[in-house]
């Protein structure tokens, strides 16, 4: 198993899962990045960029962000290709309605 550039430990792995709860592993072109979910503040923000998808999209790898090779953040190919990938890491919990 090739090694990726920016690959944490399976210990800083699960001291990231204490702290974030579920942790995301992205791979794109022998590089890895690892993301939490967005909490509340993060998608409020991102919101606001709504207009300019490319800076929303910056702004949730940048708030999501827990580690990896820092290159994904500068590399505009790998930048791209993570951020199709970035919807995966919002979950919506479905709910349900009942009039009353």
């Amino acid at each position: 198993m090739t090694k990726l550039k920016g690959q944490a430990t399976a210990e800083q792995v699960n001291d990231w899962k204490k702290k974030h709860g579920d942790v995301f592993k992205v791979e794109i072109d022998g590089s890895v990045c690892y993301l939490k979910k967005p909490d509340r503040k993060t998608m409020t923000y991102v919101a606001t960029l709504g207009n300019s998808p490319v800076r929303a999209n910056e702004a949730l790898l940048e708030n999501c962000w827990l580690g990896g090779d820092d290159d994904i953040k500068k590399d505009d190919e790998k930048f791209f290709g993570v951020s199709a990938q970035l919807a995966e890491i919002i979950q919506i919990k479905e709910a349900e309605i009942t009039k009353l």
